[in-house]
């Protein structure tokens, strides 16, 4: 029995963070400014993205993509109910009728096949999940939406790292060809973080111009660029915006979470084989499946689904062991909310359902050691065997 408690997830945060925030402190500029256009080039860079705007959090990010694209009351939005409540909630707020896709017990990820299906002449985008850090399979999710002619929004919250067919989330398909319109979010459990924030990438220069207007009250030139060296304080609003701007402290964090991004992705990649080593022949769980086609992973969650037992059984005899768990996700469209404005039900989805019931995330983070995952791994087998006893 450990005697300190092993957490879900801890940000993997050093003094390189700690000195690039004193910097932004020293330097007088502390809301959006150079630092926050760094960390956009960066993800330029990183998808190929030739625009990249950097919000407070994934949720403001696509509450303004669905405000630039005019998405509203009568309008539809087809997305796996397997994903966080923000999703739904944002597309509920925008007036908007959220609209479910089953995915695959076994890896998690929204089945295209059925997110086609729920497309109709009401909906106005597709949102596919790339889950737990593997990718969805894009280009039958593409395929669908150009012959609707609506855009994909790739939900790349869990998906810094991760690469579809040798293109990285957010990325186009091909090089001469443009992608989709990508989020991504920075929250403290993620792959990188910035304390709170996300990133939004896209390949059209009137889209990307509307985001950065809507992301900052509408004003047209941020603090950087009026106040900044060579700026002007002018300024004009042409619509209303909202506050969602990314500061420079928590850019400046993010640039440091870049450049180590690979290797924290890698460790990760590392306690995963070993939790696959150390659960494989455990009865009662299931295991995480691989997606089908070519990828890399970023491992963004280690998910488990419990069978030989009750699960709040089993998240108790974890943490009497000291070993903290996550629920990603509780279905949204058995959310009380969704069903009594919606009209869902059990057993609309039924993959969705029965992973849902089973679903465990274990503790992944780059700063766990083997030992680390040992520990837990003996933990699940000893609560498993001891109920089978």
């Amino acid at each position: 029995m450990r005697d300190d408690f092993l957490p879900l997830s801890r940000p993997a945060l050093g003094e390189e963070e700690v000195a690039a925030v004193a910097e932004s402190l020293r330097s007088g500029w502390i809301t959006s400014g150079p630092r926050v256009a760094e960390l956009e080039g960066i993800f330029r860079e990183a998808t190929g993205a030739p625009h990249a705007v950097a919000v407070t959090s994934a949720t403001a990010g696509l509450h303004i993509v669905l405000s630039a694209l005019g998405i509203g009351p009568g309008d539809e939005v087809a997305t796996p109910s397997m994903t966080f409540a923000s999703t739904v909630n944002q597309i509920v707020l925008r007036g908007a009728t959220p609209v479910f896709a089953d995915v695959d017990y076994g890896t998690l990820q929204v089945r295209p096949d059925a997110l086609a299906a729920r497309i109709t002449s009401r909906t106005k985008a597709v949102i596919p999940v790339h889950f737990a850090g593997a990718p969805a399979d894009l280009d039958p999710i593409r395929a669908a939406a150009d012959r609707a002619g609506i855009p994909v929004i790739e939900d790349a919250a869990h998906a810094v790292g991760t690469v579809y067919k040798g293109v990285p989330a957010g990325g186009p398909p091909r090089p001469d060809t443009p992608g989709n319109i990508a989020i991504f979010s920075f929250h403290p459990i993620k792959n990188i973080t910035t304390a709170e924030g996300g990133m939004v990438t896209c390949y059209d220069d009137a889209f990307a111009a509307r985001l950065r207007l809507l992301r900052f009250h509408g004003i047209e030139r941020d603090a950087w660029q009026r106040y900044g060296k060579g700026g002007t304080p002018h300024y004009d609003i042409r619509e209303p915006g909202y506050k969602y701007n990314l500061t420079d402290l928590h850019a400046a964090v993010g640039v440091v979470q870049m450049r180590k991004v690979a290797g924290l992705n890698a460790r990760r990649a590392e306690l995963a084989r070993r939790y696959f080593a150390g659960l494989s022949r455990v009865p009662g769980i299931d295991l995480p499946q691989a997606v089908p086609y070519a990828h890399s992973h970023s491992w963004h969650l280690f998910i488990v689904k419990v069978t030989g037992m009750d699960r709040d059984g089993f998240i108790g005899a974890l943490a009497e062991r000291n070993v903290g768990v996550g629920l990603h996700f509780p279905p949204c469209h058995l959310l009380s909310y969704v069903r009594e404005r919606f009209g869902t039900r059990e057993g609309d989805l039924p993959d969705t359902e029965r992973a849902g019931k089973g679903i465990v995330s274990l503790p992944l983070f780059p700063g766990m050691s083997d030992a680390d995952v040992d520990y837990v791994c003996e933990a699940i087998r000893e609560s498993v065997q001891g109920v089978r006893r």
